[in-house]
């Protein structure tokens, strides 16, 4: 017998294996594979039916001995009818593997050994072999053991089931590959305990490989990648983790021999990529794998043999603020220079617009990245650049991170935003793309954000500035509260602002009082003033979309509402003026009560001659000019000087007394034929006829002038649709030409739509708004019920009046008046306004305006009324001082 040296590849039997030939195959050629049993004996057998007892532990014993390793082997004879070849295998101290085997009882001898084959030396074998079988029979070994019955389960067929899995995940399982069908798929026998054994098919997690030679459809490397595995694995043993189970009932998991996750191994010989459907079943795990395959990429190893990498330099990162949060996965950001630029949250995406469980969450999670990093400096890696398309811009791709946590990655984990599943050559991803699906699936299990069935809580936002007439129902409410938090949401030119309060659910319009911005141009026809863009840029990197607290004061023509804003403890009208981006408007500045601040900000541009004074000569100014004045001993010291008296008498009758606040609606009253009145004299004569009986052509719209019928006389007025009520079919108007109110039915509506009718190119509106200057009234419902019906009665009947016009609001027209009985009142002291204090209905303003302060003898006058009528227990005053507390 000649002997060969091989490689033990596998081990199909306890008597039979497959041996690899160590001569170097031809290029592109495997290694010649040969099948040898060992002679003379016989070992138990697998069958489909069930295998033979013992077959498991006899093929077991030499496995562990055999496989891996190069063995001297030699062939005896051959059976011609089956091509099988008989031998014996030495191993390399030349100890006998087949009497090895058989003195361990794994292996019995043949009756008819050696009677058939003619080779020398046969009977001496025969008789030591017969010899080993004795022995081991007497000891109990193997086969021939009487406690075990060598009976292993090993389950029904290869296919797992999702409570196999529930069972095993997770857990570190002994296994042996029996048999490597490509380079990331394998037949694997789970030894789930010494008498019970799993086989099944297993893909080995994170990897996708090339297909092997099966048929025709081989790839490239596909061979080489199922050799490789089969070299390192096949019949080794090794520990599997099941992960997850694909569709089609096949186990995934990780396969690890003693020198680790033979996944790895793979990517870092570039015979495999890396597979992202698996990257939630590994999580953190995934990582490795990843560093794996760059390796792999940057050497350009056989699948990446013609890989590019991307080109990185100093401009890829860099430190930023964020300047704006444009969507939930979209930001502006500002670098140190200044310049700002739209960057995408690498790998993730919003909550869409087309996605009904999804739309109603991108509120929140804008507002979820506001909150974090609004304003706030970061670290930026620009990952790569999304391609201009049809419909969407060129898009830079990055990573950005606020501290030391991934801001995208938080979005993940709070339900706000799913991860893009990326094509596998796609490398413009995040660098913790695998973290991101963790977290996404950890947010799917929770049913956080927008995988929870309930959808965020949220009241349909008002629109406080919607219209003149709506921005009034919200004023007087408003300017009680005091440093009201707020959202800059959007920032219209330098002084202009949308601003959301969160604790009313109220958007509005929003005015810096006291200051005046140089305009910005909102179409190509109009200019922009100087410094109007600076202005516009300085308050949108200041409080767009920054938390600010804001002071009503009061509205302006169009509902917008007029007031301080503070960003933290500064005044951003204050800035502005500091920066020379807009001039102290001194009326309103004196209203606010902030004009010594305003003013010494604006001295301290001039003097720096900052933006709109970079030109400014205080030469120029000598003696003062309107609208301004110099503070003496600087800022601190700045006096106000006393306004003049307005004198501004009009015949006036009261037509309206609103019951929320008191205040009052006038019809001035002309000489001669009141053009009011013979407007309604024809309006009347117009709606009696019935051919003009034509209904509103569709529901009535916020704002939109009707003639409407009122209740009360069944006569049509001119009127304002104040809101509507589809529900109902019902409406609230505003009844222009005497300012009262009511709700009716659509029914009582008719279109306003006759010239000679109109309030915008005929007569306009005759119901003026006004307030009672020099006093205010309680704020206790009662009292001021009781207050409303006094000057009800007081004013009633049409009765005439004159009204001194003290002061007229320029942001939105109301007049502040004292009302006059032309028959009694003798002085200015002695006005209706006095008469309502002395009734206790009232009180002396607690601050006053600054035209009033133009009048101390009336104050004096009001003040003393109330001192009488406190005195006297009358009204509001019936249980005392209400203005102790």
């Amino acid at each position: 017998m000649s002997a060969n040296i091989a490689r033990v590849k596998s081990v199909s039997s306890g008597d039979t294996v497959v041996l690899l030939s160590t001569m170097k195959a031809p290029p592109g050629q495997p290694p010649t594979e040969k099948q040898l049993s060992l002679a003379y004996v016989t070992a138990p057998r697998f069958k489909k039916e069930g295998d033979e007892p013992y077959a498991f532990v006899s093929r077991d014993f030499l496995r562990k001995l055999l496989v891996g390793r190069e063995v001297q082997f030699g062939v005896l004879y051959e059976i011609p009818s089956g091509s099988r070849e008989y031998g014996l295998i030495t191993l390399h101290n030349g100890e006998s593997v087949v009497e090895l085997a058989v003195r361990e009882g794994m292996l019995k001898v043949r009756e008819e050994a050696g009677k058939r084959e003619e080779v020398e030396g046969v009977d001496i074998l025969i008789e030591k072999l017969k010899l080993l079988e004795r022995q081991a029979k007497d000891e109990g070994k193997g086969v021939w053991s009487s406690t075990d019955d060598g009976k292993i389960e090993t389950g029904d067929g290869q296919l797992a089931s999702q409570e196999f899995l529930d069972e095993w995940k997770g857990k570190r399982v002994e296994a042996i590959i029996e048999r490597v069908i490509s380079g990331d798929r394998v037949a694997v026998r789970l030894v789930l305990d010494p008498k019970r054994h799993r086989q099944v098919i297993l893909l080995i997690a994170g990897i996708r490989c090339p297909k092997s030679n099966n048929g025709n459809d081989g790839e490239d490397f596909g061979e080489e990648a199922k050799s490789f595995v089969e070299s390192r694995l096949l019949q080794r043993t090794v520990h599997v983790e099941l992960l997850g189970l694909t569709p089609q009932n096949q186990l995934i998991g990780i396969v690890s021999h003693p020198r680790g996750n033979i996944a790895e191994h793979l990517l870092s010989e570039g015979l495999a990529r890396c597979d992202d459907l698996h990257s939630k079943l590994l999580g953190a795990r995934m990582s490795r794998l990843r560093g794996a395959e760059k390796r792999a990429k940057d050497g350009q190893l056989k699948l990446f043999k013609d890989h590019v990498g991307k080109k990185l330099d100093n401009a890829n990162s860099f430190d930023a603020v964020v300047a704006r949060i444009v969507w939930a996965d979209q930001l502006i950001i500002r670098n140190k220079a200044g310049q700002e630029r739209k960057i995408s949250l690498s790998s993730i995406r919003g909550p869409k617009n087309t996605e009904n469980t999804e739309a109603s969450f991108q509120a929140e999670a804008k507002e979820f990245l506001r909150k974090k990093i609004i304003g706030k400096h970061v670290r930026v890696w620009i990952d790569g650049k999304r391609p201009a398309t049809d419909g969407y811009e060129e898009r830079e791709m990055a990573t950005v991170v606020f501290g030391d946590k991934n801001i995208a990655l938080g979005l993940v984990e709070a339900g706000l935003a799913s991860v893009i599943r990326h094509r596998r050559d796609d490398e413009d991803r995040s660098p913790i793309y695998d973290e991101l699906l963790d977290a996404e699936d950890r947010a799917q299990s929770s049913g956080i954000g927008m995988y929870s069935n309930k959808p965020p809580a949220s009241a349909k936002i008002i629109e406080a500035s919607e219209s003149l007439q709506k921005a009034k129902t919200y004023l007087s409410f408003l300017q009680r509260q005091k440093r009201i938090p707020a959202v800059v949401d959007y920032v219209a030119a330098g002084s202009r602002f949308k601003i959301y309060i969160p604790r009313e659910n109220a958007r509005l319009t929003f005015v810096l009082g006291g200051i005046r911005t140089p305009k910005t141009a909102r179409n190509d026809k109009e200019v922009t003033e100087p410094f109007g863009q600076e202005a516009l840029d300085f308050v949108s990197r200041k409080c767009m979309q920054r938390d600010v607290e804001v002071d009503i004061e009061a509205i302006d023509r169009v509902g917008g509402f007029i007031g301080a804003m503070y960003i933290g403890s500064q005044n951003v009208a204050k800035l502005l003026v500091e920066e020379g981006l807009a001039t102290v408007h001194a009326y309103s500045a004196e209203q606010g009560g902030y004009a010594n601040e305003l003013f010494a900000a604006e001295n301290k541009a001039k003097a720096s001659k900052k933006g709109l004074w970079q030109n400014y000569d205080p030469s120029q100014e000598e003696g003062g000019g309107a609208g301004t004045r110099t503070p003496s001993n600087g800022a601190s010291d700045a006096t106000v000087a006393t306004p003049e008296k307005r004198k501004d008498y009009k015949d006036v009758i009261v037509t309206h007394v609103d019951s929320e606040n008191c205040h009052i609606k006038l019809q001035v009253v002309p000489s001669g034929v009141s053009p009011l009145e013979a407007l309604m004299e024809e309006f009347r004569n117009f709606h009696s006829n019935p051919a003009n009986s034509q209904s509103l052509p569709g529901p009535p719209r916020n704002g939109e002038f009707v003639a409407a019928k009122f209740t009360e006389d069944n006569t049509f007025y001119r009127a304002r649709v104040r809101s509507v009520d589809r529900e109902t079919k019902t409406c609230e108007v505003v009844y222009i030409d005497y300012g009262n109110s009511e709700r009716i039915p659509w029914t009582r509506l008719r279109p306003l739509t006759q010239p000679q009718f109109s309030p915008v190119t005929k007569l306009k509106p005759q119901a003026q708004d006004a307030v009672f200057s020099f006093i205010q009234f309680s704020a206790n419902k009662d009292y001021l019920s009781d207050a409303v019906h006094f000057v009800q009665n007081m004013t009633g009947g049409d009765r005439r009046l004159v009204a001194n016009v003290d002061w007229e609001d320029p942001a939105d027209g109301t007049w502040y008046v004292t009302l006059y009985d032309p028959k009694e009142s003798k002085t200015a002291e002695a006005s209706l306004n006095a008469d309502i204090v002395s009734e206790g209905m009232a009180m002396a303003a607690r601050k006053m305006k600054g035209f009033e302060r133009a009048w101390p003898e009336v104050i004096k006058a009001v003040k003393d009324k109330e001192e009488e009528a406190r005195g006297q227990r009358l009204g509001m005053w019936e249980y005392g001082d209400i203005t102790e507390d």
